[in-house]
């Protein structure tokens, strides 16, 4: 049973909106196979062959199973995407709330660094975040620590949904453009570093990209040898931390 679409003024599309009858087990049905499972497999195949290439029917030919008994746990593609979405959701880290002293700004960081982790791990989650409404018990529990953390920054509570906005579209667009040129690296055998380098000489001898290059041709990373995910992952941390420090500035900002 679908859900019904919000277009007439009815609830929105999801999975988690969709009230389905208890599952009667059917003498066909394999032995062992449960939604649990399903879920896995269908993350191991988005992660291996990416969102494109999936289908029930590949999903079944990995479980072993026929198409239709998929179909008796789910009712759509879409309703097994939204639940493996929300599956690797459940990755993330939430920080520990528990102490009332912990530093608001380090249960940001954490909560940014495991969105990061989650998007770069599974590259195919971040387009169905944007197509899904994300209201899993997994999706729920990440939003509502976020919110319990941005009240403790003392920002307005009208400030509070910027603040977030954000927070959080910077890592999603940070992490879905490295987990992009990630993957465009695995399909081919190449490494990042393979990549900068590659990059880099492809446009050295061009003047009209000088400039474009030059804060990464001077980086310290290149001096020391470190490595592109090395860069990366300082890039992120410093602006992860500008993100921070605007949140403070804006909450100290007189008339705020």
């Amino acid at each position: 049973m679908a859900a019904t679409d919000d277009r007439a003024g009815k609830r929105p599309n999801s999975v988690w909106l969709t009230e389905r009858p208890p599952l009667k087990r059917k003498a066909e049905q394999p032995a062992g196979l449960d939604l649990d499972k399903i879920v896995a497999a269908t993350v191991r195949l988005l992660d291996a062959e990416g969102l494109s290439k999936f289908s029930m029917r590949r999903l079944a030919a990995e479980l072993g199973v026929t198409a239709m008994s998929v179909y008796w746990y789910v009712d759509t593609k879409d309703d097994l995407l939204e639940l493996a979405v929300d599956a690797v959701a459940g990755e993330m880290t939430l920080p520990d709330e528990s102490d009332a002293d912990a530093d608001w700004r380090d249960q940001l960081r954490t909560l940014a660094v495991g969105y990061r982790d989650m998007l770069l791990g599974h590259s195919w989650a971040a387009r169905l975040l944007g197509e899904f409404l994300n209201i899993g018990p997994h999706s729920t529990a990440f939003s509502n620590a976020t919110q319990r953390v941005m009240r403790r920054t003392g920002l307005p509570a009208d400030r509070m949904t910027g603040a977030l906005a954000s927070l959080f579209h910077f890592v999603y667009g940070f992490s879905t453009i490295r987990a992009t040129h990630e993957a465009r690296c695995r399909a081919v055998g190449m490494s990042l570093d393979d990549y900068f380098e590659r990059v880099v000489a492809a446009l050295s001898d061009r003047p009209e990209f000088a400039e474009m290059l030059e804060p990464s041709t001077r980086a310290d990373h290149l001096r020391r040898g470190h490595s592109a995910v090395e860069m990366l992952d300082r890039d992120f941390a410093f602006a992860l931390d500008l993100q921070i420090a605007g949140i403070e500035a804006m909450r100290d900002r007189p008339g705020n």
